[in-house]
């Protein structure tokens, strides 16, 4: 039976809210869209006038697809080139999805999104449903088809895994971002004394380009190496311009909700640099360099007011 106009504005409807879900499962747009494309299709296919629940049968379908998607995910990963890396969404993306409580901006962090690569497909389903969504145990139970009490227990290993990998981050917003200002001035002039006072002790930095982009398969472990990298990074030369096709504009600006640094080129977005910023300093500078994962980022760039850049690499 062929849904009718109100079927596909119940659909509407929810479609923030599966993205905002799939998205977190996912830690990719694209596979996000496509999961909930598909749920519209399954929505389409059932006779919506027999489901008492619309937004829990969504859910649920929605949910299961993601579920078998990062069982498949984990496969491909394993021939991955390099790292991999979540792809970043820049402010306003509407897949960021609500961002009311502490625990709905957290879940997006790309610190959490990849801490929660490291849970299994159920536990990550537990945590983003009860953590970002606040769905009871009993929902939650209903949706994995397990029990309420083992919805709990894979709730309680989940937090714990993704907390005890997390460094405890400042709240400050304004304050995150004048480190950031500071990280940056120091990387693009050279600072290097300058760049480890900014930095943890045991600061991490790795990138994903995903073999179309050279980034180190292996993480730089400790302020004064993750100094040196970044400055090395930083540093104008005629190598990098050809890589990435013409001189690169340095932003600061947002991404999965905290300060970010954005390397664009002729207004194409080649990079995104999330930093984990704590009440210590920089932790951990993730950067995403892989084309295909860039994509979205840079359309929603072309729509956003960002003004002039930080920084410019100037011709040799």
């Amino acid at each position: 039976m062929p849904l009718t106009v109100d079927d596909v504005d119940r659909f509407e409807a929810s479609r923030p809210r599966l993205q905002a879900i799939a998205y977190r499962l996912l830690g990719s747009a694209a596979e996000a869209e496509d999961a909930v494309q598909e749920t519209f299709l399954r929505w389409q296919a059932t006779d919506v006038d027999h489901i008492e629940v619309p937004e829990a049968w969504l859910t649920k379908v929605l949910t299961n697809l993601c579920l078998n998607q990062l069982t498949s995910a984990r496969a491909r990963r394993e021939t991955y080139v390099g790292q991999w890396l979540p792809e970043p969404l820049l402010a306003g993306d509407p897949l960021l999805g609500p961002a009311d409580t502490a625990e709905q901006r957290e879940s997006v962090s790309y610190a959490v999104l990849t801490l929660m690569e490291r849970l299994s497909p159920n536990e990550r389903a537990v945590y983003v449903l009860r953590e970002a969504f606040d769905y009871p145990h009993r929902e939650i139970a209903e949706i994995l088809d397990i029990t309420e009490a083992a919805s709990q227990q894979i709730f309680h290993r989940a937090k714990k895994h993704v907390s005890d990998g997390k460094a405890r981050t400042a709240t400050d917003e304004a304050a995150a971002r004048r480190i950031v200002e500071e990280f940056l001035t120091a990387a693009t002039t050279g600072r290097i004394e300058s760049l480890v006072r900014l930095l943890t002790e045991d600061a991490v930095a790795v990138g994903d380009g995903g073999g179309k982009i050279p980034a180190r398969a292996k993480a730089f472990q400790g302020a004064v190496a993750v100094a040196k990298f970044l400055r090395g990074l930083f540093k104008p030369a005629e190598v990098k311009r050809a890589l990435v096709g013409g001189s690169p504009e340095v932003y600061i600006w947002t991404a999965n909700g905290e300060p970010a640094v954005v390397v664009v080129v002729d207004g194409r977005v080649v990079g995104v640099m999330c930093l984990e910023v704590t009440a210590g300093g920089i932790s951990a500078v993730r950067s995403q360099v892989n084309p295909d994962k860039l994509e979205r980022a840079t359309a929603q760039w072309a729509a956003a007011d960002h003004g002039e850049p930080l920084f410019r690499w100037s011709e040799e």
